[in-house]
């Protein structure tokens, strides 16, 4: 049975590590209209980032998806290399995916995201799941950007629960704090996945044992890299599993989780170079009122998602292998 489609489009911009791979063959699944797609540099390279995304769409039979190289380097600085311990050497815990053929856009991932937001104005919503560098350059090529966007879901921060970089900073806003600053600055409707909710939504390995099984080739290699991240959660959790951080961001922006608990805050970046440095400081003060919407926040901070979550993701994930578009 084919999942319906969603004709509202969207844009995902990815730096495509292991959930995110998840959350991309999920987006898929769901039968979300990605009109595009952009790499950034983040669990891996922005290069091979694009090279995982392009040959995971291969194998889904989705090579009509536009997929375009983001930023290597973060606005300010260099990119320091891939989260290897976690993602593996190759981003997608060193599983092999076949060759692609296909070439990436001509253009930059900002520059695939600023077109797109131009043919859909007002109905483009955009799924940042990696550092935030191509949102930020496509924000300096055009600052009318966020009156284009309909809505702008990051997966990043932490507002209340601690960093998993540093004490206070998150992975995707550590990877480039003065583009998270420059984004959260901009006036656009934002909601924030952030460590506080993600961390309390973890894929058990029968999940991913079904992944591995499944006759479908992109969903048994997700399967088989998420072995690699379960390797690396062990020391998290103290059991082969993992949060689903990515997955659980497209859930939500995509309209098949709700958001329980989404208060209205105030959020700015720390870009300094202090112990701060990728926090995300979300103003919660509101907590002992019931979070009256501050003057002027335009940044809905997810706290609380519904239970059936991973439910959600996994049905739709493995709709992929029924999903006559796909």
């Amino acid at each position: 049975m084919s999942h319906s489609t969603d004709s509202r489009p969207f844009f995902l911009d990815c730096d495509t590590g292991i959930d995110d791979a998840l959350a991309l063959v999920y987006l898929l699944g769901a039968g979300t209209n990605l009109v595009g797609i952009g790499s950034v540099s983040g669990n891996t390279s922005a290069a091979q980032g694009a090279s995982n995304t392009q040959a995971l769409l291969a194998l889904a039979g989705r090579t009509d998806i536009p997929v375009a190289v983001g930023g290597h380097d973060p606005l300010e600085g260099s990119y320091h290399g891939g989260t290897t311990h976690v993602h593996g050497h190759n981003g997608i815990g060193d599983v092999q995916l076949p060759e692609i053929t296909g070439t990436p856009e001509a253009m930059s991932a900002a520059e695939l995201l600023v077109t797109m937001a131009r043919k859909y104005p007002g109905e483009l919503r955009v799924i940042a799941i990696g550092p935030l560098t191509n949102i930020a350059a496509a924000l300096r090529l055009e600052p009318n950007l966020p009156a284009l966007i309909a809505e702008l879901t990051i997966m990043g921060g932490a507002a209340i629960a601690p960093g998993n970089i540093t004490a206070v900073a998150e992975a995707n806003i550590h990877g480039d704090p003065l583009a998270a600053a420059e984004v959260f600055a901009a006036n656009w409707e934002i909601v924030l996945v952030p460590l506080d909710v993600t961390m309390h939504h973890v894929l058990e390995e029968d999940d991913r044992l079904r992944l591995l099984a499944s006759e479908h080739p992109a969903l048994s290699a997700v399967g088989d890299m998420l072995g690699y991240y379960f390797d690396f959660y062990i020391g998290v959790f103290g059991r082969p599993c993992s949060a689903m951080h990515d997955p659980l961001a497209a859930a939500i922006a995509i309209g098949r989780v709700e958001a329980l608990s989404a208060p209205y805050a105030r959020v700015i970046v720390d870009a300094t170079d202090g112990p701060g440095r990728g926090q995300t400081i979300c103003d919660m003060r509101g907590l002992y009122k019931g979070y009256p919407k501050p003057a002027g926040a335009t940044c809905r901070v997810v706290l609380i998602a519904q239970e059936c979550a991973m439910d959600e993701i996994m049905h739709s994930t493995l709709a992929l292998a029924t999903n006559i578009s796909a």
